[in-house]
């Protein structure tokens, strides 16, 4: 696949912040910068996205990599492993995520969590009025409204990089993570 979106030129304090940071610049900003207005928002709303902290950050990492395998981003996979590492996170989990119903390494609250990202993910979303309980009863209620619009932002970030003809950028290559392929989407 091609990217579908020309790279635009990045503000060069931001560029070199990246590159710094994770030693390249991300496509999908690369991509997002032909609109600065959108990218402005999108770099916002992804700030404030860092500063929650009613769900622990490791679910949320796994909601999103369960939602970028269900919707084949493989750039979201890819840096998420990357992240997963460097967060400190179960090696073993973050591999699993993709395959996460046949695993016995997760919890009884990482597998809702995981299957509450499939559920929002599916379209039309299947979240069940159990399954939206059990959270509720795990997470409380400010932690469900947090992970659902995490959920809701990692669709975003992954449908818009599938559209955009982003994948991979190599991220997880310095990771001990053995990858899980993404699945096809049907």
């Amino acid at each position: 696949m091609t990217i579908r979106v020309p790279r635009a030129d990045l503000p060069a304090e931001l560029q070199e912040a990246l590159i710094a940071q994770l030693g390249s610049v991300p496509e999908p900003l690369a991509a997002i910068h032909n609109n600065p207005a959108v990218a402005a928002a999108n770099q916002d709303f992804t700030a404030k996205l860092g500063t929650w902290d009613a769900v622990d950050g490791g679910l949320k990492t796994f909601a999103h990599m369960a939602v970028a395998a269900q919707v084949g981003c493989s750039w979201c996979l890819d840096i998420n492993y990357f992240l997963a590492v460097s967060r400190d996170l179960d090696a073993t989990k973050a591999s699993q995520v993709p395959r996460w119903r046949e695993s016995d390494v997760f919890s009884p609250l990482e597998c809702d969590v995981l299957e509450y990202a499939e559920a929002m993910t599916a379209t039309p979303t299947t979240v069940t009025d159990e399954l939206a309980a059990r959270l509720l009863d795990q997470l409380g209620a400010a932690g469900l409204v947090e992970l659902t619009a995490y959920i809701g932002f990692a669709n975003m970030a992954g449908r818009v990089n599938t559209a955009h003809g982003i994948t991979s950028q190599g991220y997880s290559e310095s990771c001990d993570i053995p990858l899980a392929g993404v699945r096809k989407v049907s």
